[in-house]
């Protein structure tokens, strides 16, 4: 059984992001699923002197252990989110490369009309140092998340369902490449 985590860059317990997250698993299929916490310390270099912090270590350790990862992330001007770029430059500071060659799907939810599509490929790019094996398409940016999940947090789009079905279809084959 494939070992699953996901990143979100939304601490809300009910953002888009998260519904999104959870929707992307649920359509993945059978599998071992963590999201990870991403509250963490803000990155600060003299927090090292003494080691990272351990919820640092541990989240890296989890990404490492993966299988495979989902990151999904809201866009907030512009960019993605600051608890997201957070964790990726902590991760970034722990030996051992947790992102390499893991296979990695994002995906974006926002309330604007493109979905997030500039957070997503802000996110790509700061995932692409570390050699990760970043899943290419279909491309999936939920526009106008608001009206896009129903009560259950569930896609009621079915061009969203599909492409998200369609990109999980892609993930589990690179897994299983691996």
């Amino acid at each position: 059984m494939s070992q699953i985590v996901g990143l979100c860059g939304s601490l809300r317990q009910h953002s888009f992001n998260r519904k999104l997250l959870h929707e992307a698993v649920r359509l993945l299929g059978t599998c071992s699923f963590q999201e990870l916490s991403l509250d963490l310390p803000l990155y600060n270099g003299d927090l090292e002197t003494d080691g990272r912090p351990d919820v640092v270590e541990a989240l890296a350790s989890e990404i490492k252990k993966a299988d495979g990862v989902i990151v999904v992330s809201p866009e907030y001007n512009k960019a993605i989110s600051g608890v997201l770029k957070n964790a990726l430059d902590w991760v970034s500071r722990v030996p051992g490369g947790a992102w390499k060659d893991k296979p990695v799907a994002v995906m974006t939810a926002a309330g604007g009309r493109t979905g997030g599509e500039t957070a997503q490929y802000t996110v790509r790019a700061c995932l692409t140092p570390f050699g990760p094996r970043l899943l290419t398409s279909p491309i999936v940016c939920v526009a106008n998340a608001p009206d896009e999940f129903d009560a259950d947090g569930r896609l009621i789009s079915e061009r969203y369902l599909q492409a998200v079905q369609t990109l999980m279809g892609n993930l589990r084959a690179e897994i299983e490449r691996s």
